[in-house]
């Protein structure tokens, strides 16, 4: 399944023009494996990160699979505008999978992705499960129903900014002198613990954009703030509409999906648990991610 050759060779860049009611511009995708084969499968990314974070992940894959891997909007080298519209759910970024979906001839292809990315992927697959042949979800975003349900009541998105989460992320350092400089700053602590440096230095090559101040963040911390409170969309609805093949994993510490391992009324759904795993996973137990994405294309 694995080649050196695969792991050597570097993705290569595209850039995709996608025009939605969310604003116009170009989503940045990396794309892994033999370019005359269709693509297999499209990964996305968690919220803050970017494609170029998973490439230790899905390089080993080229060798077999062709995948792409997008910087959702606000993210990486995508230049798609953010805040063009009121941002109370995650239907930016599932419409702009549709789009990219759309430029493709090719048979059905799964879909991919972590946290916010694999949320994303779902809310896409319930639109379009005839483009859809399977989804891999690494520890997507799924509250209660009961969660569910409030998120999406009139004016909820307007208490939601005040979230833990979206006011730490607010206070985030997002200035520094060099790419040295934001190694040292991560390496090891908060959510880059356990994370191979080989990652970290993957995660800075797309996270980091020059300004006339010095490096700044690529995905603002108003903007990652923003998704962590927009939860105005129904993944459980999604599960109902896509009907076809989801398997999830989950971690075993820190886990942001609340479905059992056999959820009811979604004979179609499975979910396993990743033994030591936190929430960033894909990055520090990659072998196992992989793993469901192989086989899941193949």
């Amino acid at each position: 399944m694995i080649m050196d050759a695969a792991l050597l060779t570097p993705p290569r860049r595209l850039s995709v023009p996608i025009d939605n009611r969310w604003g116009a511009g170009e989503m940045a995708v990396l794309d892994f494996g033999d370019p005359a084969r269709p693509v297999d499968l499209i990964f996305s990314h968690a919220n803050g990160f970017n494609a170029a974070t998973y490439r230790s992940l899905l390089s080993p894959l080229a060798s077999s699979l062709r995948i792409w891997a997008p910087d959702l909007r606000g993210h990486g080298r995508s230049t798609l505008p953010t805040f063009a519209r009121p941002k109370t759910s995650w239907r930016d970024h599932r419409d702009d999978l549709l789009a990219l979906m759309e430029t493709l001839d090719g048979p059905p292809v799964v879909l991919a992705g972590h946290s916010m990315g694999g949320t994303v992927s779902l809310l896409a697959a319930a639109e379009r499960p005839d483009r859809v042949s399977s989804l891999v979800l690494f520890d997507p975003v799924i509250w209660k129903r009961a969660a569910v349900l409030a998120f999406n009541l009139p004016f909820a998105h307007r208490l939601m900014g005040g979230i833990p989460i979206a006011r730490a992320t607010l206070r985030r350092r997002s200035l520094f002198d060099s790419r040295d400089q934001a190694m040292a700053a991560y390496r090891g602590r908060g959510a880059f613990k356990g994370w191979p440096d080989g990652v970290l230095a993957d995660y800075l090559s797309e996270g980091l954009v020059e300004t006339p101040d010095g490096l700044t963040l690529s995905a603002a911390p108003a903007w990652e703030a923003a998704n962590y409170a927009a939860q105005a969309h129904d993944p459980w609805r999604a599960l109902r509409r896509y009907g076809g093949p989801v398997r999830i994993l989950k971690a075993e510490h820190g886990a942001l999906i609340h479905l059992p391992r056999h959820p009811r009324g979604l004979p179609n759904v499975s979910v396993e648990t990743v033994a030591g795993g936190g929430h960033l996973f894909p990055m520090t137990h990659a072998e196992v991610a992989r793993d469901a994405l192989f086989e899941a294309a193949v």
